[in-house]
């Protein structure tokens, strides 16, 4: 059997599998999201570690013995400062963060020609401008550390007490050349980031290491487990729902990922990342919706009711909302805006609205800001998306997806995609066959059928944040 294990931001997955991927058993363990000053968002690395183990133990049970490999998945573009040890040096900075957004002029001032080596828009919250705010601000810790790693990078060192990188991660941080396949070693010195900070490369499928005997006891598991190196969070879905080229993804977790995958390295795109595949030679195309589940369970706990109630609560509104607009932008926005001082709320509230209102228009206001994400991506892709994610399963839900996208919505079940790709990176590492999985069958095809004018809709959505945009408080970023 092989083992998955998914550090996602607020939680970790751990799921035991199959030779053939069939699912065995599989757990998760929640920890927590801080955010210690406006705009930050940061993670205690000890308490990812504490609930790897918790869970992985629950996971394995007699079953140790015969995990023949671990894989891991994980959240990309945050950055861990630690020493050669794997202790860290301070609390994780996450993908959401944005105090960087303040230092993101070094990026703007490069050559344009290094610049384009990117082929990524600039974002506050990916690991190149946050260790750019690190050595601004706490330069005795930059000085300090010996290793600046992706959180599940982070998580195999302490695992086997070596220090490794994989192009799918890697290509998240902004000091990456997908076309090269290798640190952008030209535009870090141009930066004037250390390069030694920047963990030596394997191939995703690679074993990577093996379980001490310390990590082999915290985790209930035979020491000197081979660890493959893995691959980013949305990398290794992909694996594990089988996407093939040239048909769009949706993902609805904490954030929304509208992925494309092609066979090569695709171009740059406005407003879209390029990122590379956990296999050798490929890449995809990610429009990645900041808020959604998040900007939900904000909406959740603000209108004081348990996710049974608000489904029920939306549902009692008509289409539109009676004209209500909610912008999910809690923690800023990237695709479409990369704007990270973007803020949420609801809009032109009236006596009229009562709460199955403002319950509504924060499902449809997620639901729009896809949309707009959506638009960006290639027309020669396959009109149908791909639905997948734990944050998609409610068919009220599925339907007003379908509805305001105007697409067909093929709803696969692939319960912990991003922990089956890992597992099947485990199993490619120790056997060499191909990290593949045979496509998951579709559960159902959700038809829009909508006859609301969501266009309209769309519109006075787009609106309101072009004539907010201004208003936003820019200030504070930096955390000063």
């Amino acid at each position: 059997m092989y083992l998955g294990l998914d550090l996602g931001t607020g939680s970790v997955k751990v799921a035991l599998f199959g030779e053939g991927g069939e699912p065995v058993r599989e757990a998760s363990g929640a920890y927590a999201v801080q955010a210690p000053r406006p705009s930050w968002a940061e993670s205690d690395p000890e308490e990812w570690w504490a609930a790897v183990g918790r869970v992985t133990r629950e996971v394995v049970g007699e079953d140790g013995p015969r995990v023949r490999a671990l894989g891991l998945s994980g959240q990309m573009h945050g950055v861990v400062l630690c020493g050669a040890d794997g202790v860290p040096l301070r609390p994780a900075v996450l993908w959401a963060d944005g105090r960087a957004s303040s230092v993101l002029g070094a990026y703007r001032a490069l050559p344009g020609e290094l610049r384009l080596t990117l082929r990524n828009p600039v974002t506050a919250g990916m690991a190149g401008p946050g260790l750019l705010w690190l050595r601004g601000h706490e330069a005795d810790l930059y000085a300090r550390a010996r290793w600046a790693l992706q959180p599940k990078d982070w998580l195999r060192l302490r695992l086997t007490g070596e220090a490794h990188a994989e192009p799918s991660d890697a290509s998240g941080t902004l000091l990456y050349d997908p076309e090269r396949d290798g640190w952008n070693f030209p535009l870090v010195e141009a930066l004037g980031l250390r390069a030694d900070l920047l963990a030596p490369l394997v191939p995703s499928g690679a074993v990577a290491g093996v379980l001490t005997p310390g990590a082999a006891s915290h985790l209930g598991l035979p020491p000197g487990l081979p660890v493959a190196a893995g691959a980013a969070d949305t990398a290794a879905a992909l694996l594990g729902t089988g996407l093939p080229a040239g048909q769009v993804q949706l993902t609805v977790g904490t954030g929304a990922q509208l992925v494309l995958r092609e066979e090569g390295v695709p171009g740059a795109r406005p407003g879209l990342h390029v990122f590379r595949t956990a296999a050798q030679r490929g890449g995809y195309l990610l429009g990645a919706v900041q808020n959604a589940g998040l900007a939900l369970e904000w909406a959740r706990r603000a209108l004081r009711c348990e996710w049974e109630e608000f489904y029920a609560l939306a549902r009692e509104a008509e289409p539109g909302s009676r004209g209500l607009l909610f912008l999910p932008y809690l923690t800023g926005d990237r695709t479409p805006h990369l704007d990270p001082h973007a803020r949420g709320g609801w809009l032109g509230a009236g006596l009229e609205h009562g709460p199955h209102h403002l319950a509504r228009a924060a499902f449809e206001g997620v639901a729009l800001s896809i949309r707009e994400a959506l638009l960006l991506l290639p027309e020669t892709a396959r009109p149908a998306l791909r639905l997948a994610g734990g944050g998609s399963v409610h068919p009220w839900w599925r339907q007003l997806l379908a509805d305001v996208l105007g697409r067909p919505l093929e709803g696969v079940e692939v319960p912990g995609a991003s922990a089956l790709g890992a597992a099947l990176l485990a199993r490619a590492a120790v056997t060499g066959r191909a990290p593949e999985v045979e496509g998951p069958r579709i559960q159902e095809t959700v038809e829009p059928h909508s006859d609301h004018d969501w266009a309209e809709v769309a519109g006075r959505f787009a609106a309101a944040y072009g004539a907010l945009r201004d208003w936003f408080p820019a200030g504070g970023q930096d955390g000063r």
